[in-house]
């Protein structure tokens, strides 16, 4: 008798551990409703053009588990520099303060000011995300728009999504450098 509540104490501890292991796996990363939501205070507004980038990035790379709110500047002729800055926010509750620059080259001509809001796929750690992410980007900002691009460092993938005032055509190839603190080198 004791043997066989000792095997149904069992099997019900492992019934509730397959149920609660995705529940746990998915309290750790954010859904589309609350990506929607954080990026609608970044942006001040909610857009369609800015539910269809979500839409897109979640269909395409599934749940993120942090992202990164904040703002860039950037400028080209041939050759760009991108300067921004933001904070990284987990799931549950911790965040920390990050900075990036970046050089780029390629056909790139004018400046612009864009609010930047970053979903963060596979972080396994805050001090994870402090290296060089290389990327290509394609983008026409004439005045404003939504736009996202991807940034690929080993299993950790950045996607980029801004709104950009300004005057800007590119296609370019480059990195961003992900720092602790600001830095006025790009390289």
């Amino acid at each position: 008798m004791k043997a066989l509540r000792s095997r149904a104490a069992l099997l019900v501890c492992s019934a509730l551990l397959m149920v609660a292991a995705p529940t746990r796996a998915s309290d750790d990363t954010y859904g589309p409703e609350e990506i929607l939501a954080a990026a609608t205070k970044v942006f001040g507004t909610a857009s369609e053009g800015l539910a269809e980038v979500v839409e897109k990035l979640f269909a395409e790379q599934g749940r993120p588990n942090a992202y990164i709110a904040g703002g860039e500047v950037s400028g080209a002729v041939g050759v760009g520099l991108t300067y921004g800055s933001g904070t990284l926010r987990f799931k549950g509750g911790a965040s920390r303060e990050v900075f990036w620059t970046g050089p780029s080259i390629g056909f790139d001509f004018g400046g612009d000011a864009s609010k930047v809001f970053v979903l963060v796929y596979g972080l396994p750690s805050a001090d994870a995300l402090y290296q060089r992410f290389p990327g290509v980007d394609g983008s026409f900002y004439y005045v404003g728009g939504v736009g996202a691009n991807y940034q690929r460092s080993g299993d950790i993938v950045l996607a980029p999504i801004r709104a950009g005032v300004g005057l800007r055509a590119r296609a370019s190839v480059g990195y961003m450098h992900y720092t602790r603190t600001r830095s006025w080198i790009p390289f």
